[in-house]
């Protein structure tokens, strides 16, 4: 695949990068940048690049089948553990002292060290619960 950054990846990627904190579907994408004249096949096309190159996360939601992407090359992402909430969808950073504890615990109780984040936990936030 062309490492050449077209027009539309640098738009794209500049609109990710701007809501690194949130998961969005290939829709939500869509709908964000329908004034930029993006069609559905590029998008696929650029967020599947971008995956590859380690710039998105994909994931799929609990119930769903639907691909959600995150950006992650953010430096506030930098080996952070996301917490995602499954009612209103938006992504938060993992306490630090908490997801180090986690870290460790994992360590000690399974022998697993854990050399690269590109995690998110689902769970219900505080204003949704």
């Amino acid at each position: 695949m062309s490492q050449y950054m077209t027009e539309q990846r640098k738009l794209l990627m500049s609109f990710l990068e701007q809501h690194h904190d949130k998961q969005m579907s290939v829709k939500d994408i869509a709908g964000a940048l329908s004034d930029k004249k993006i069609s559905v096949s590029a998008l696929y096309r650029n967020l599947t690049f971008l995956e590859k190159a380690g710039h998105i996360s994909r994931t799929l939601k609990s119930g769903s089948r639907e691909s959600y992407y995150q950006y992650v090359k953010a430096e506030v992402c930098k080996n952070s553990i996301h917490i995602t909430c499954t009612g209103c969808g938006k992504t938060f950073h993992m306490n630090t002292v908490a997801a180090e504890s986690m870290i460790n615990a994992v360590k000690a109780t399974d022998g697993f060290e854990i050399s690269r984040l590109k995690t998110v936990l689902y769970g219900t936030c505080k204003e949704c619960r």
